[in-house]
C-alpha cells in the first residue's frame, strides 16, 4: 500500500462524517460572525463597540475546548452574552451529533478493514529483517510460523478465515507477526504483504484450495520470479499444473508420505535420519521399528491410499483394500474386500490375522482409530499406520501409540522448513537415501546430540558470512576442516556439531567430508549440531582472535570484549 492509498483511509472517514463536520464548522463560523456583529458595551466616549474578528475567533476557540478563560477584551454586553448562550447550545448539539456519527461509523466493517489494511501495510514496510510470507494459517501454517519464529525468522501471514487468524494473537511468539484477513490469491494483497519487499526471502502457500495456491504461485512467478515458492497441492494433476509454470517446490503430503513409507521399507536408517534432521524445533524424534515385508491392508482407497498402494506394490508386497466401492484401477498385487473396515468381519476377510501391516487412511479419525484398534486386537504384532486429520485429536493418537502416524500438516511443515531454512539439506537427504553409512551416522550423531531435533544450518565461506575465516584463507590456504570445529573457549574440546556436506564450485558434493580436507574460499558447508555449538562456531568465523586461538592455540589480547569472552576458558 502506497502513501496515497493510506490517505484514502482518512478520506473514507471524512466522507462518512462530512455532513456533520460541515454543520459543526458552520456553527463555529456563525458564532464568530455573530460576535463580530453583536454590539458590545460602550466605550469611555459612549460609542458602541464591536469585537474584532481575531478576538471573536479566539473566544470561540477556547470556549469550544471548554477552557473558558473569560470575556475578552472587555466584559460582554447583555447582547453578547445572549449570543454566547446560543452559540454554546448550538455547539453542544453539533458535537453530540458529530460524536454519535463517529461512534456509528467506528463499527462499520469497511472502515475497520481499511484501517487494519493500512496498519498491516505499515508494519510490513517497517520490517528490516529477512521474512517469509505464509499464506494460510491452518494447522500447517501454525506449525511453520511457530518453527520459523523459533529459528529467528520474521513471518507475514495472510489468512482468509478470521477465526483462524484470531488464534495467532493467542500464540506466544518471540517476534510480532504482521497478519491480515485477506484472500492471498489477490496479487495486490500479495504485494501489500511484501512480495516485492527487498527483505522478503520466500513465500509459502498452504491454503486448502488448489486454485488459490496455483494463483499465489503464478503471481509470485510473474511479480517476483527470484523468490522461492513452496505451494501445497492435493493431487498429481494440481502438482503438475503448478510445476508447468516453474513453481519451485510443489508439496503433496500424500505423495510425500508414500515416498517416506517406501524409504522406511527399503532404507529404514535413511528414513530415521530424515525424520531426525527435519524434526520441528523443540520436538523429540522417537525411533520406530521398520515396516515389515509381507501382506498389507489398506482401509479406504482415496487419493492418499492410492499412492500408498502403489508404493507397497512396488516393493513386491501384496495389498488388500477395504472399501465400500471397488478400486477404479487395480493390479495383480491389489485385491479388494467390501466393507468399512471398522468391524472385525471385513478385517478377517482381508486376512488381518496373517497380515504384516495395516494403513487406516480414511478422512475420519474415529474410523481410523476404531479400525486399527480392532485390527491390533486380532493381530497384536501388526504394524499400524494411522492417518490423523484433525490436530485436536492428537491426545487420542498419542494414547493409541501407532507405529506411524501420518499427519498431513506435519509432513508439509517438515518439508517446507527443510527447504526454506537450509536449502542444502534436501539435496543431502536425496543423496543419503542410497548411502550405506546412514545407520552408523545416525548412531554417532544421536549418541552425541540425543534424539531431540537438532539445529541444521548451512554457511558459505565468504566475506559476509565468515569474514575472519575468509580473510585468513587469503593468508593461509592450508586450513583443515577439522581444525575449525573446535571450541574457542578450550580448543582441546570439539564442538558438538558435524559437517554433513561440502559443496565446492566445479566439483561434485562431498558427503561427510574428512577432517583433513583443506578449506577454500566459497565453500558451502551443511552442518548439524546444537544451538550452543552453532553460536560458538559463528564467533570463531567472525572474530579473528577467536579463530587464531582455535587454529594455533595462541591467544591475542584483542579488544576488551574479546578479553571478556575469553574468560569462558577459565570458567567453563
Amino acid at each position: 500500500m502506497k502513501a496515497g492509498q493510506e490517505i484514502s483511509t482518512i478520506f473514507l472517514l471524512l466522507r462518512r462524517v462530512r455532513g456533520t463536520l460541515i454543520a459543526l464548522v458552520l456553527i463555529y463560523a456563525l458564532s464568530v460572525l455573530g460576535l463580530t456583529l453583536v454590539p458590545g458595551p460602550p466605550d469611555a466616549n459612549g460609542a458602541v463597540t464591536h469585537m474584532s474578528f481575531f478576538h471573536a475567533f479566539y473566544f470561540v476557540s477556547y470556549t469550544a475546548t471548554t477552557i473558558g478563560f473569560g470575556e475578552i477584551p472587555n466584559a460582554f454586553s447583555e447582547q453578547q452574552r445572549l449570543w454566547t448562550l446560543v452559540c454554546i447550545y448550538l455547539s453542544v448539539i453539533g458535537w453530540a451529533v458529530f460524536i454519535g456519527k463517529l461512534l456509528q461509523i467506528s463499527a462499520d466493517a469497511n472502515l475497520q478493514r481499511a484501517i487494519r489494511t493500512s496498519r498491516f501495510a505499515r508494519a510490513v514496510r517497517k520490517l528490516r529483517e529477512p521474512f517469509y510470507i505464509v499464506c494460510g494459517y491452518g494447522e500447517t501454517g501454525r506449525l511453520i510460523c511457530h518453527a520459523l519464529d523459533q529459528l529467528g525468522y520474521r513471518v507475514v501471514v495472510l489468512e482468509l478465515n478470521g477465526e483462524h487468524l484470531a488464534e495467532l494473537e493467542l500464540q506466544n511468539h518471540i517476534a510480532d507477526m504482521p497478519a491480515l484477513v485477506a484472500d492471498a490469491a489477490n496479487p495486490t494483497l500479495l504485494k501489500l504483504a511484501g512480495l516485492q519487499h527487498r527483505q522478503c526471502r520466500g513465500i509459502v502457500s498452504l491454503t486448502d484450495d488448489d486454485y488459490a495456491n496455483r494463483s499465489i504461485a503464478l503471481s509470485t512467478r510473474l511479480l517476483a520470479p527470484e523468490l522461492p515458492v513452496l505451494a501445497r497441492a492435493s493431487g498429481r494433476a494440481a502438482a503438475a499444473d503448478m510445476a508447468s509454470f516453474g513453481t519451485h517446490h510443489v508439496i503433496d503430503p500424500y505423495l510425500k508420505f508414500g515416498h517416506y513409507l517406501g524409504l522406511a521399507m527399503h532404507a529404514p536408517a535413511a528414513y530415521q535420519l530424515l525424520l531426525w534432521l527435519t524434526g520441528l524445533p523443540g520436538t523429540t524424534v522417537e525411533r520406530h521399528r521398520s515396516p515389515p515385508h509381507g501382506h498389507w491392508i489398506l482401509l479406504g482407497f482415496g487419493s492418499f491410499s492410492q499412492g500408498l498402494a502403489a508404493t507397497i506394490a512396488s516393493e513386491g508386497m501384496p495389498v488388500t483394500v477395504i472399501d465400500l466401492q471397488p478400486p477404479a484401477a487395480s493390479s495383480a498385487q491389489v485385491s479388494w474386500v467390501q466393507g468399512d473396515g471398522t468391524g472385525a468381519e471385513a478385517l478377517l476377510k482381508a486376512g488381518v490375522a496373517q497380515a504384516a501391516g495395516i494403513v487406516a487412511a480414511t478422512s475420519s479419525d474415529v474410523d481410523n482409530l476404531s479400525a486399527t484398534f480392532t485390527a491390533r486386537e486380532l493381530n497384536p504384532g501388526l504394524f499400524t499406520i494411522v492417518r490423523q486429520n484433525n490436530m485436536g485429536n492428537r491426545p487420542l493418537f498419542e494414547r493409541f501409540d501407532a507405529d506411524l502416524t501420518m499427519v498431513p500438516s506435519e509432513v508439509i511443515a517438515h518439508e517446507c522448513l527443510a527447504i526454506l531454512t537450509t536449502p542444502m539439506l534436501a539435496p543431502f537427504l536425496r543423496l543419503a537415501q542410497t548411502a550405506d553409512w546412514c545407520e552408523s551416522l545416525l548412531q554417532r550423531l544421536t549418541a552425541q546430540l540425543g534424539w531431540e531435533a537438532p539445529e541444521v544450518w548451512s554457511l558459505r565461506i565468504s566475506a559476509q558470512q565468515a569474514p575472519a575465516l575468509h580473510h585468513r584463507l587469503n593468508l593461509d590456504d592450508g586450513l583443515r576442516l577439522g581444525d575449525l570445529l573446535k571450541d574457542h573457549a578450550d580448543r582441546s574440546q570439539a564442538l558438538l556439531c558435524e559437517v554433513l556436506q561440502l559443496d565446492r564450485e566445479g566439483q561434485p558434493s562431498r558427503l561427510l567430508p574428512p577432517a583433513d580436507l583443506l578449506l577454500r574460499q566459497g565453500d558451502q558447508l551443511l552442518l548439524v549440531g546444537r544451538r550452543r555449538a552453532r553460536s560458538r562456531l559463528d564467533l570463531t568465523l567472525n572474530n579473528a582472535h577467536a579463530l587464531e586461538y582455535v587454529l594455533t592455540g595462541r591467544e591475542s589480547s584483542g579488544s576488551w570484549l574479546w578479553q571478556r569472552l575469553s574468560q569462558d576458558k577459565k570458567t567453563g
